[in-house]
């Protein structure tokens, strides 16, 4: 999806010729994962989507102008034209790689700041903006590059040109209607790729399927749409919805969702489950190789799992990774590093000890709920339920701690990390508690809000440390 391509519409011979390469694609994937995908070394990387704001802390539409002055081929548009995101290199895992992350993405997110400034504009990662409204998601403010006016008119187009309905039951009710795809840019996210060997990535999905409750209650920060006060991670419904009536050729397959089973002995699975499920919405022809996989990644990247395996053929030998997408972006660079060491550190220890899974059913209902309610949910764990809050700081945190130290990482710098997450929990004081406290202490002021919020991202502090009322 991050690719530019040459046209806006597609006729039926496009669709025609686009599903006879995937479905050769997808047999060529079974055939590299009999001796062509990697099968040593694990490595990480992670991307950062945020938020482009003025002064007066609404969104500013200037993300042109400013790539043109930032010049760093890191930084890439998003859908909207108040959005961007960042990426860093992958990197092997080390005594201090999180630090080393953390000073790579100090540097980058400093150069983008002295970037926006003579543009009278600001970065702030943030899962959704507290003074966004709703104008501010019109395609006037969609980013001028084909393939996102092209996945707008196809979504339409499918949806029968029927608008999106909004309907989010909270602490407060929101419900709104919305006629294209813009919606999606009022969530952000900060999402961490782990790659592993290919034919143990099922199981490090497996994984992530069942530690997605805790993670997403454990790093909420989106409490807030359009001065509501929601879920959590408001995130999660808001992007499930802004386009939950595109759905494949069978009723109950979204684009956006949780899956409702495991896998059993590949991630070949979803990549099926894709081709079968899911219409194809950007039929464009590559004139490459099967063993590319173009088409079946392109594919893949118009399915937007909470957990999804990705293939890449760009490098010398090709290799599977997992993108952990349940995390918001925020509240401070170094909290998002945090909760980097925190998922990756639980997920490789949990599947080197081959943990039991709880029932996936059970997995899927207490991410939503956790989405919702944050550390008050509770979760399914080794064949009990406690609450979100005792089983990270009773188990989650030791399973990390061991993970890590299995990855090579040294024990200073999982306690620094860790150690962040375990001050979080104990005080109970997440991004999403941040932002309700406060917008609660200003009058429901959204404004006062951001300024508050956005000095004390700069400062870099954790959340936990942040002022409170």
């Amino acid at each position: 999806m991050g690719e530019e391509i040459s046209t806006t519409e597609f006729d039926r011979e496009d669709f025609v010729r686009f599903e006879r390469r995937l479905e050769i694609e997808t047999a060529a994937l079974r055939q590299l994962f009999d001796g062509g995908l990697s099968e040593t070394g694990y490595s990480w990387g992670l991307e950062l989507e945020a938020c482009l704001i003025d002064h007066s802390f609404f969104p500013t539409p200037i993300n042109e102008a400013f790539l043109a002055a930032l010049g760093d081929d890191e930084v890439v548009p998003e859908l909207s034209r108040f959005n961007v995101e960042l990426n860093t290199p992958p990197q092997q895992f080390g005594a201090t790689s999180f630090t080393d992350a953390l000073r790579r993405l100090e540097r980058l997110w400093a150069a983008c700041q002295a970037a926006a400034r003579p543009l009278d504009g600001r970065l702030v990662a943030i899962g959704i903006l507290p003074c966004l409204r709703e104008k501010d998601l019109s395609l006037a403010n969609i980013s001028p590059l084909k393939r996102y006016y092209a996945l707008n008119h196809e979504l339409m187009r499918t949806n029968r040109g029927v608008p999106f309905d909004l309907d989010i039951h909270g602490r407060e009710h929101l419900r709104t209607r919305h006629a294209d795809v813009m919606l999606e840019a009022a969530a952000t996210s900060f999402q961490v790729h782990f790659k592993t060997p290919a034919s143990e990535a099922h199981r490090y999905f497996n994984a992530a399927q069942a530690l997605s409750a805790a993670m997403v209650a454990a790093t909420a920060n989106s409490p807030l749409l359009f001065e509501h006060l929601l879920w959590c991670e408001t995130r999660i419904p808001l992007f499930e919805q802004a386009i939950a009536g595109v759905t494949g050729p069978a009723a109950g397959h979204p684009r956006v969702f949780f899956d409702a089973d495991y896998l059993v002995d590949s991630v070949q699975g979803c990549f099926r489950e894709n081709r079968a499920n899911h219409r194809v919405l950007l039929p464009i022809v590559f004139d490459e190789p099967d063993r590319a996989l173009r088409h079946l990644r392109l594919h893949n990247g118009t399915i937007w799992r909470w957990n999804r395996p990705l293939v890449d053929t760009d490098a010398s030998i090709p290799h599977v990774r997992l993108e952990h997408r349940v995390l918001p972006a925020g509240p401070s660079l170094v909290d998002m590093i945090a909760n980097a060491a925190l998922f990756l550190g639980a997920v490789h220890e949990f599947v080197m000890r081959d943990a039991p899974l709880p029932d996936a059913a059970l997995a899927r209902a207490d991410f939503y709920l956790a989405a919702r309610n944050g550390l008050a949910a509770q979760v399914h764990t080794g064949g009990t339920r406690m609450a979100v809050r005792d089983y990270v700081l009773g188990s989650l945190l030791d399973l990390a701690d061991a993970g890590l130290a299995r990855l090579g990482v040294v024990a200073e710098e999982r306690r620094l990390y860790l150690g962040i997450v375990h001050a979080r929990i104990e005080s109970e004081r997440t991004g999403a508690a941040w932002q309700t406290a406060w917008f609660e202490a200003l009058d429901c002021n959204p404004y006062d809000l951001t300024a508050r919020y956005c000095m004390h991202q700069d400062s870099g502090w954790p959340v936990h440390e942040w002022d409170w009322p």
